[in-house]
């Protein structure tokens, strides 16, 4: 597990960089749980050779003075060495009330003093992180999104082919455990889905029915790569709640990194929020687990594995655009259906993955571009872009 923390992610060479320029910024560094986070900035300590860190994330309430002190501290080792810029490092400081508001007036004596302190604030609940920056900090943060590991990171990290990664997804604290199915699938749910939905989610935001974004949570996994009317959901869920509360519940799950339901592609067209989303696991780990199959299991269910195909394209898609100009959608019309569209203005890019499963909707590429204009077509899979390649494949050469 060593490679785990000497392996440095291309997002550690981005902020390596903005905490070495002269402009002071507080980079608010976000992501899913167990995507790396903390061992990015301890990493960034050990090549700095400065820095305190110091988290939120523990058994004993933490409070507004808790900041102050912690600030504090970084201060007095800023000052020691006045010719080197300190850094201060915060983890999960969205779990302290009103924490935007004092790190706001901290970081405007520092400015007004001339401390040269850097602040790294970092999160696993994206939503309340942006929440606080924008209502307290406008101007004085940037954000730089941590996503879940790809497959080109796997395989550098831990050496691993693609059909690991097809059904292991991209956790790397879970490498360990592959060889043993049952302690890698409780790891799963234990270490992230639960402490997501019960620390991240239920305990930072009101949840109304707790129980239904349980259960939204599985049927996102269990249909991911399917289209699922809120109606058929609600069905499904026997529950009687309505397609707003879905449609906020949705988007919950994909602030924490979990699951999110793509909108159907309108064009410049009002898009309803009632429209059927395309469930995603953003992790192909979430769907392998909740599925109880194993790994001989899943790869010879050829139904299932081109699900996971599906569900890895669209992750890979959904994870890369954090951060970035675009947007991800589907389409269908008329039994026809595009898996995957990339929009970036009014350029648009259709993708259609051949995964081997069997689909319930013809392909619609051709119907597709008589009606929107399209920068390409893209044929992911069998005859088209080897996977492992597309999945290896920065997002932003699609849209050249």
């Amino acid at each position: 597990m060593t490679k785990t923390i000497t392996y440095k992610r291309p997002v550690f060479r981005v902020l390596s960089r903005r905490v070495a320029e002269p402009r002071r910024f507080i980079q608010a560094v976000t992501g899913p749980r167990q995507a790396g986070k903390t061992t990015l900035v301890r990493q960034l300590m050990e090549e700095t050779g400065t820095g305190h860190y110091a988290s939120a994330d523990e058994p004993a309430p933490k409070n507004r003075l808790w900041i102050e002190q912690q600030w504090e501290a970084a201060r007095i080792a800023t000052l020691k060495q006045p010719r080197r810029k300190g850094t201060l490092i915060l983890d999960e400081i969205q779990k302290i009330p009103n924490w935007s508001e004092t790190v706001k007036i901290l970081w405007d004596n520092d400015t007004a003093k001339r401390v040269n302190l850097h602040v790294i604030i970092l999160g696993s609940s994206p939503m309340l992180i942006q929440k606080g920056l924008t209502e307290s900090l406008a101007g004085r943060f940037e954000i730089i999104p941590v996503r879940h590991w790809s497959y080109p990171e796997m395989k550098d990290a831990f050496g691993w082919g693609f059909e690991q990664y097809l059904y292991f997804g991209g956790y790397p604290g879970s490498v360990s455990l592959i060889n043993d199915q049952q302690r890698w699938r409780r790891y799963i749910f234990d270490s992230l889905i639960e402490t997501t939905v019960s620390r991240d989610v239920l305990l930072m935001v009101r949840i109304d029915k707790p129980a239904l974004l349980r259960r939204l949570f599985e049927l996102g996994c269990l249909y991911s790569g399917r289209i699922l009317s809120y109606q058929k959901m609600i069905g499904q869920l026997q529950d009687a709640g309505n397609t707003t509360t879905l449609a906020h519940y949705l988007d919950l799950l994909k602030g924490s990194g979990l699951v999110t339901g793509l909108q159907k592609y309108a064009g410049q067209a009002v898009r309803q929020r009632a429209s059927s989303p395309k469930l995603l696991a953003l992790n192909n780990a979430l769907m392998t687990a909740m599925s109880h199959l194993s790994y001989d299991e899943a790869t010879r269910n050829g139904e299932f594995r081109g699900r996971l195909v599906e569900t890895a394209v669209g992750n890979m898609l959904a994870n890369n655009i954090v951060g970035k100009d675009m947007e991800l959608y589907y389409w269908a019309e008329r039994n026809r259906e595009v898996d995957f569209i990339l929009a970036r203005g009014d350029e648009i890019v259709a993708i259609e993955v051949k995964s081997g499963r069997a689909r319930t909707a013809l392909p619609g590429l051709e119907l597709f571009t008589r009606t929107f204009p399209v920068k390409k077509k893209l044929l992911v899979g069998t005859e088209g872009i080897p996977l492992d390649e597309f999945l290896s494949m920065d997002v932003e050469v699609l849209m050249k």
